[in-house]
Parts: structure tokens; C-alpha cells; sequence
């Protein structure tokens, strides 16, 4: 749901569906922020014989803008190339795979990284190795292993890089969300009510195929910096995003397509669940087409967001203040398309300028937290989302109470949140700050892929 299947164009074309975006200081390398960005929604583990895969026909981005306008200042480009070892088999593998280049391995993919600036394009990693994906007891024994195999150095100082398939780090109630708004744990208030239970997470035991990058503070920045005065610097703030692009022609030729032409942008992210929740169905391609700095043409679905006009009347009586409220959601706005300017929140700021653009900003000066907080900046830790966004905060349920109204009174003081904007959640109980995914204490953070041979009915 972050940004699965969340455009008509895009969800019939999967290995081009950018799910998930992830933008964080990196906790275990200091002077690093670490970037993920997740392709191909909803993978089932037990995918074969034509496992998940990268599409060798898509160029796939993360861009960085470091003044505020809304492009590109650093962008990372990817290029993959899928070899057959043998073509006289159906057999993804014709035996254990123990290691990256296992002659066992029919379907080997491989990539290329280019670092872009004003200044030059650099391939900075080719030729490097994705691993498997994770098959079974019998093909991919020591999988863990393997895969981390895969994490490779990029060229010149430039971080580390890894791409294959990750176990979804997303989680959400994607079977009761979409059935009219319904939130398990409270729909016993719903219009149509049903008793209260616990969340289910849809995502759980799927997975997904991440890019993930950790590189220096200081290629990230304008002036090369990787120091900052403190959080107030601007400086420190980054905007991110994603996309995945396609050639503009496809001829199709008995099997033997030709693709030519400029690439077309055929998805992006920035913020999770902008397009999905935000943007309306006749505006979601579109929106998926063009870059950041056109968003001021979607302004007013964040000025006046429809799930803020729908929960009051999905759950009567439970938003009285919210359905009274009819100003623009200017604090919207300041998390997603400009950043919190300073001022709003003591000792906090991840403003990057008036240019409204969804992009997942982060403020590199404020350190990760040894305490971290699933709601992230709304359970009072700066250093989760939307200061960027880590692998386990819960999205879902910071932007349902921010939308519901509680981040409100930062830009409207006479508003009094309704007493059900500031503990409603889908999945698990943030209160409890435990996650309902694990996942790894190191690059990639996200956690290996369940086993096909083991996924539960």
C-alpha cells in the first residue's frame, strides 16, 4: 500500500512499480545515510519456475536534491543485465547455489551503478552480482550468507550498494483498509460495524526487490560537506525520490521485442502512500509521470485531503473536530511537499524551500536515535518519518493521525484534535513500539526473504 499496485498504469506493470522508499542516517556507519528504494509489489516466496526478477528493460533512479528546487542534484542510476547459463532447461537452478556466480544458477542478473552531478557521470559499480532468490532448503542452503555476499563496495569511496530480493519491511492491513476505510481494532465504530479485532498484516511472508545504497553524508551534499552547524543548518536537508522509467516505443516481434526512444518516467516516490491516498484515481498516472517539481499542480489534495472528509463520515461521531475543520491542511503541505520549517517544532527543521515537490526529505544533522520510536517524529523521535523514513516506522499509522488531525494545531493553534485522531492504527499497537517485521541490525536493514519451500499456506 505505501505505493503498491497505487496507479491503474503501474499495477499491470509490476517490475516497474516503485513500492516503497526509505531516506535514513545510517545507524551502525556514522557520516552515512543509507537509501532503499523497493521494486515489484507482493512477491509470493514460492514465485517459481520464473522467480522476481529486475526488468533488464528499466532504468531505475534515486535522485537527491540538495537546494530546494525540486531536481536532481545527485542522481544514482541502475542497469540490469539477467544472463541464461543454460537454455535447454526450464530450471531457474540445476542444483544448490552456494555461491554468487554457482554454475548452478540458470538466471544470474547482474547491474550497473552510475553516480551523476552537475559536474560528471561516473559509473561507480558494473558488473556487480544480485543474488537468488530465496527458493528452498535444497537450492539456496545457506541463503543469509549468500545474499550478504551480495553487498558490494562501490568505486572511489562511493558507499555500498546492494540489489535483490528483500523481505517486505512494509506493513499494513491491506484486506481491511481498502474495505471502506476499515480500521480492525476500532471498526466496532465503522458505519458498517463489525465487532473489534486484531490487525492482520497483509504483507507479511511477501516480499519485494530492493536497491539499497549507503554512501557519505558528504556526496550528498551541495558543497561536499558532511559536518553541520547543527539541525538548523540547511544544509543538512536532502529531498529524495524514485523512479523507474521505460523506453518511449516497444515493437513487438515474435518474441524478439526492439525498444528505442527517449526513457519515459513511468512510476515514482517520495513520500509513502502520497499517490495512493492522496491523489485522486483520475490524476494517479499522471502523477506518476511527471517530476517533483510539478507537484504544485496537486496542491489542493493535500490542502484538503479526501480521507480527511471521509473519516468523520466512516466513523460517526468519533471526528467531530475534524469534520468541522475546513481549512487548508497547511501542516500536510510542510510534511509533504516542503519539509517542517524551523519554528514549528523546537530543535527541528526539514524544510528544503517553497517548492512544493513530494519528496521524502531528510535532515542529515540529527543523528539516528538510541531510542527510536515507531511513529517517528510524531512519538517525539526527530529521526524517524517524515524526517526521512527508517525501515520500521510505521507509516500507516503516523500519516492516519496526522491526516486525522493531530498534526493540525502546529500550523492552526485553535484546533483541538479529536480524542481518536491521536491513537488510531491498522496493524500493530504502536504503543508497544515493536514492529510487526524484523529485520536486520545492518546494510540493508531489510531482512532476508522467506524460503518458497517455506511459506505457510
Amino acid at each position: 500500500m505505501s505505493s503498491h499496485r497505487e496507479a491503474p498504469a503501474i499495477a499491470k506493470d509490476p517490475v516497474a512499480d516503485s513500492t516503497d522508499l526509505y531516506a535514513f542516517v545510517s545507524p551502525d556507519a556514522p557520516g552515512s545515510v543509507t537509501l532503499i528504494a523497493n521494486y515489484i509489489p507482493l512477491e509470493g516466496p514460492d514465485g517459481g519456475p520464473n522467480f522476481f526478477e529486475f526488468g533488464d528493460d528499466v532504468l531505475y533512479a534515486i535522485y537527491v536534491d540538495n537546494d530546494g528546487d525540486a531536481k536532481p542534484d545527485v542522481t544514482y542510476r541502475f542497469r540490469f543485465t539477467t544472463k541464461v547459463s543454460n537454455p535447454n532447461t526450464f530450471l531457474y537452478n540445476t542444483g544448490p547455489i552456494s555461491s554468487l556466480d554457482s554454475p548452478n544458477w540458470n538466471r544470474p542478473q547482474f547491474y550497473t551503478v552510475t553516480r551523476s552531478t552537475s559536474r560528471a557521470e561516473t559509473v561507480i559499480g558494473d558488473n556487480l552480482a544480485c543474488p537468488p532468490c530465496n527458493v528452498g532448503p535444497r537450492s539456496t542452503p545457506q541463503y543469509a550468507s549468500l545474499a550478504q555476499s551480495a553487498v558490494q563496495k562501490l568505486s572511489d569511496s562511493h558507499g555500498k550498494v546492494f540489489a535483490g530480493q528483500r523481505q517486505e519491511g512494509f506493513y499494513v492491513d491491506l484486506g481491511s483498509i481498502f474495505d471502506l476505510g476499515a480500521l480492525r481494532p476500532f471498526q466496532n465504530l465503522h458505519l458498517i460495524p463489525m465487532a473489534a479485532v486484531a490487525g492482520v498484516n497483509g504483507t507479511k511472508h511477501l516480499s519485494v526487490h530492493s536497491i539499497a545504497l549507503q554512501v557519505p553524508i558528504s556526496d550528498l551534499t551541495r558543497d561536499g560537506t558532511s559536518t553541520f552547524s547543527g539541525a538548523g543548518d540547511p544544509r543538512a536537508a536532502i529531498g529524495v525520490w524514485t523512479a523507474a522509467y521505460r523506453r518511449k516505443a516497444l515493437i513487438r516481434d515474435e518474441g524478439d521485442d526492439v525498444q528505442s526512444g527517449p526513457w519515459v518516467q513511468v512510476s515514482r516516490l517520495g513520500n509513502p502512500l502520497f499517490n495512493e491516498v492522496i491523489v485522486p484515481m483520475s490524476k494517479k498516472d499522471q502523477w506518476n509521470s511527471v517530476p517533483p517539481s510539478a507537484d504544485g499542480d496537486f496542491l489542493q489534495y493535500v490542502q484538503h485531503p479526501e480521507l480527511a472528509r471521509l473519516l468523520p463520515v466512516l466513523y460517526p461521531g468519533v471526528f467531530p473536530n475534524l469534520a468541522a475543520a475546513s481549512g487548508s491542511r497547511d501542516d500536510l503541505v510542510a510534511i509533504l511537499l516542503t519539509g517542517i520549517p524551523s519554528g514549528i517544532i523546537a530543535g527541528f527543521q526539514n524544510f528544503t524551500g517553497a517548492t512544493t515537490a513530494d519528496m521524502l526529505r531528510l535532515n542529515m544533522a540529527i543523528a539516528p536515535s538510541s531510542h527510536p520510536s515507531i511513529l517517528g517524529l510524531v512519538g517525539g523521535d526527530a529521526a524517524g518519518f517524515p524526517n526521512g523514513r527508517r525501515v520500521a516506522d510505521d507509516v500507516v499509522a503516523i500519516e492516519l493521525r496526522a491526516i486525522a488531525g493531530v498534526t493540525y494545531p502546529l500550523v492552526n493553534p485553535a484546533f483541538t484534535p479529536d480524542g481518536a485522531a491521536g491513537v488510531i492504527y491498522d496493524v500493530e499497537d504502536p504503543a508497544t513500539n515493536t514492529p510487526p517485521v524484523s529485520y536486520l541490525g545492518s546494510f540493508p536493514y531489510l531482512n532476508h526473504p522467506e524460503s518458497g519451500y517455506e511459506v505457510p499456506a
